[in-house]
């Protein structure tokens, strides 16, 4: 009888490590990524993945802000919330770039509400670890995103809302996605992709949008 107990124990064991495997390759393996806005090459001698420290914001892009741009003597935060991904009143720094501790604004981007474009960092891992709470995790379901999903921003005791308009990928070298554009108020979420993949990874880039007060979220004046 304890034989029996035995071998089944250790069926059960073999079963839950083939589940637990499966979880981590796979979303690495059938990671469908949207489309890579430039296809530039591989800038020669540029740095192997695992010698780059991707909790530092200041490492996500070849040729941008350096990392005492990241620094200010006086950090302010906001918050930001995804209802999709259950994201809710998530810190958002300006000036400070450690990724573990909260998602970050890169510097010299527009504030929320104001005209140009909000580009915000946050880090990510394999989507079977993701938890909305944790800051190592939090933007790991970001390519689940869709056009017309609501992301929400509070400064300074204002809320904000922006609806997404687009979803693709860049190389770090391809620093234009974080360049200002002053016709609206856009919101750029930026993350590494594919999740959990340090080898060759991307940054994927979600657009969002302003929504004007007054405008429901299927884009029709609410009266």
């Amino acid at each position: 009888m304890n034989k029996s107990l035995l071998r089944i124990s250790a069926v059960i064991s073999g079963i839950s490590g083939l589940i637990i495997l499966a979880g981590v390759i796979i979303p690495v393996v059938f990671y469908h990524p949207p489309t890579l806005l430039s296809p530039l090459p591989d800038v020669k001698n540029q740095l192997k993945s695992e010698e780059i420290d991707y909790i530092k914001a200041s490492n996500w892009f070849s040729g941008a802000a350096k990392k005492e741009e990241f620094i200010s003597s006086t950090v302010s935060f906001y918050t930001l919330s995804i209802p999709k991904l259950k994201i809710e009143n998530a810190t958002v720094a300006i000036g400070g770039e450690d990724l573990s501790k909260s998602l970050v604004q890169y510097p010299g981007t527009a504030l929320p509400g104001k005209t140009g474009n909000v580009v915000i960092f946050g880090h990510s891992i394999l989507p079977i670890f993701y938890d909305p709470k944790n800051y190592i995790s939090i933007f790991s379901t970001l390519p689940s995103l869709k056009k017309g999903d609501e992301i929400n921003i509070n400064y300074d005791g204002v809320s904000y809302k922006y609806r997404v308009e687009d979803k693709f990928e860049v190389l770090p070298t391809d620093i234009e996605v974080l360049s200002q554009d002053f016709s609206d108020s856009y919101l750029t979420l930026i993350t590494c992709v594919p999740p959990g993949d340090p080898r060759k990874p991307k940054r994927l880039i979600v657009r969002a949008r302003v929504i004007p007060p007054g405008i429901s979220k299927t884009g029709n004046a609410s009266n």
